[in-house]
This record gives C-alpha cells, structure tokens and sequence, in this order.
C-alpha cells in the first residue's frame, strides 16, 4: 500500500458559519461538487455527528473511481471536523476552517492509503498523476462550494 499526505486551501469569500454548515452537511456534496456521486448514510452518530458513517463515491478527471466509508471521529463546530477512511482508501481526513475578516479559509489534509492493487502496483509510476487528480478534485470542490453559496472562491491551492 502507498501513503499519500495532501493538503488544500480554499480561501471562500463567506462567513464561517456559512462554509462549515455546506461542508458539515456531507450528503448535499453531489448537488455542488461535480467529482461527488454519491453519499450514502450508513449511521448518524450522535447529535453532533460524531460516529456517524458515510459511504462515499467518487469519480475525478482520471478514469477511474473510488468507494470508500468516512466515520465521523470528531467535530468541533465551527472549526474542525475529523474523519476515518476505510474501503478503497485507508486513512483519514481533516478539515479546519478558520474566519477572517468576513470570508472564510478552508483546509483540508487527507493522509490515506490506496487499497486497490492496481493503484498499488502502479503506485510509484502513477504517483505525480494521482497528486494532480486529487489536486483537480479538491480544486473542482472548492469552485463548487463557491458557487452553491453563491460568493467568490478567492484563492484554491
């Protein structure tokens, strides 16, 4: 198994309270972020969200795709929200967003393991294709968060 450790900013030019509650609310994703086909709830967790278990599907500018489930370990409102991958990527996945001034910057660090023998074996060849897929993919969420709030993406990295 290959280990990947990717990280984006978005800089969205809306109050927090705004971004956390689009990115909070995982299974509306497939109405604004084109890579997303599918959130599936598997549980709800508690009433922070905490536990709950989502099923994921995935395409992205490469051909290929990927399932895997997300549980909620952890969230603090409106500034942090942690999930553990298992499926067809290992891993897991944080998300921190902090104010400033009236718009909002947004990061995310996605540390996982690719689970499908395919990608494995082609791993250390396709390594830079998978880093600029998944550049693609976050950039696509940003611009489509942007515009279901209906407000600027300032800056995506």
């Amino acid at each position: 198994m290959r280990q990947y450790a990717l990280v984006t900013h978005w800089h969205i030019a809306a109050a927090i309270d705004r971004v956390w509650d689009a990115i909070y609310r995982v299974e509306d994703w497939p109405s604004w972020w084109r890579f997303v086909k599918a959130v599936t709830v598997l549980s709800e967790g508690d009433a922070d969200g905490v536990g709950a278990i989502r099923r994921f599907a995935w395409t992205s500018r490469l051909p290929y795709a990927l399932t895997f489930e997300m549980r909620t370990a952890a969230v603090q409102r409106p500034t942090f929200m942690e999930g553990i991958a298992s499926g067809e990527l290992t891993g897991q996945g944080r998300w921190r967003l902090a104010p400033e001034d009236r718009t909002t910057r947004v990061g995310y660090e996605w540390t996982v393991v690719t689970t499908k023998p395919w990608m494995n074996l082609l791993g250390p060849l396709l390594e830079p294709a998978f880093r600029w897929n998944h550049g693609q993919v976050m950039a696509e969420g940003g611009r489509g968060l942007a515009r279901h709030l209906g407000v600027a993406l300032l800056s995506a990295s």
